[in-house]
C-alpha cells in the first residue's frame, strides 16, 4: 500500500528537508508540494492525499485554517503539522490533526507519526469492511463475522505529545463540542478517536454508555442517585467526584446491569 503525501510549507528549505526525510519510508510517496494554502486547495482538488505535512505560520490562510477546511472533506486526509512553534498544539489538536511535529523535525518523531497514519488506515479499513472468521455458529452453520481488536491503550494528547493510557485508568469518556476527551483520575485529555469508535473498541463489560455524551467505565462508578423522569446520575471516583447523566433508556440497562 503506498501512502501519497502533499508538503505545504512558504519555505522552500523545509520542504526538501521533509522530502529527504521521507525517502527511507518505501510506503510513502511524495507526490505534491505547495507553498501556500491557495495551492495545497488546488492540487488536494485533484489528487486523492492520504496525508498532509502543513506548516501553520503561512502568508494569507495559515494551516490550522486550511485543516478547518478539510476535516469535514469525505475521506479528509491525515494532518500532520510540521512547525516550529509549540504555542499552536492545542488548536492543532482541536483541528483533529493527526500529529504535531517541531521543527527541525526529529526522524524519529516522524516515524511515530507515519506509524499513526498506517494504524488509522488500517483502522478505517477494517470498520468498514470487516473480515469473516471461520467460527461456527449456533446449530446453522452460519459463519460468524470476527469483531474489531479491541484497543488495550488509548492514545491521546498532552502538549503535543502522544501519551498511551490504559482503561482500567479511564474515569469517563466524554464530548465536547467537536472534540472528544478522555478523563483520569485528575487529567482531562484530548484524543482523536470519536466517541462511536471507542465504544466500539472498549471492552463493553467495562465501559457503559451513559448517555450520547458520555462513556463511563463501571468500575468507577460510586453513587447512583435517582434524578426525574427515570433517570439517574453517576457519581464517580475521579478527583472531582463527577457526576455523570444516565439517559432514561440508559437508566433502565445500567440497572440491568448492576441488578437492581
Amino acid at each position: 500500500m503506498k501512502f501519497r503525501a502533499l508538503i505545504v510549507d512558504d519555505e522552500s528549505p523545509a520542504r526538501k528537508e521533509l522530502r529527504y526525510l521521507l525517502q527511507p519510508f518505501e510506503d510513502v510517496q511524495v507526490v505534491g508540494e505547495a507553498a501556500n494554502a491557495l495551492e495545497a486547495m488546488e492540487l488536494i482538488q485533484n489528487v486523492e492525499y492520504s496525508m498532509i505535512f502543513l506548516d501553520i505560520d503561512m502568508p494569507g490562510i495559515n494551516g490550522i485554517e486550511l485543516a478547518q477546511q478539510l476535516r469535514d472533506k469525505p475521506d479528509a486526509p491525515s494532518i500532520i503539522f510540521t512547525t516550529a512553534h509549540e504555542e499552536y498544539a492545542f488548536e492543532a489538536f482541536t483541528v483533529h490533526a493527526l500529529d504535531y511535529l517541531l521543527k527541525p523535525i526529529n526522524p524519529k518523531r516522524l516515524e511515530e507519526a507515519l506509524l499513526k497514519v498506517r494504524e488509522r488506515k488500517l483502522f478505517a479499513q477494517a470498520s468498514s469492511n470487516p473480515q469473516p472468521v471461520p467460527t461456527p455458529a449456533a446449530g446453522n452453520g452460519i459463519k460468524a463475522e470476527a469483531p474489531i481488536k479491541p484497543l488495550e491503550v488509548i492514545p491521546v494528547d498532552q502538549r503535543g505529545k502522544t501519551i498511551l493510557l490504559r482503561p482500567d485508568e479511564i474515569v469517563y469518556i466524554y464530548t465536547d463540542k467537536d472534540n472528544v476527551f478522555v478523563k483520569t483520575h485528575k487529567e482531562s485529555y484530548l484524543t482523536r478517536f470519536t466517541l462511536r469508535d471507542l465504544e466500539s473498541r472498549l471492552s463493553p463489560n467495562l465501559f457503559f454508555r451513559s448517555h450520547r455524551c458520555y462513556l463511563v467505565n463501571i468500575q468507577r462508578m460510586r453513587e447512583l442517585i435517582p434524578y426525574f423522569n427515570g433517570t439517574y446520575t453517576v457519581v464517580v471516583d475521579d478527583s472531582e467526584r463527577s457526576e455523570i447523566p444516565v439517559s432514561r433508556t440508559q437508566s433502565r440497562k445500567l440497572k440491568e446491569i448492576l441488578g437492581l
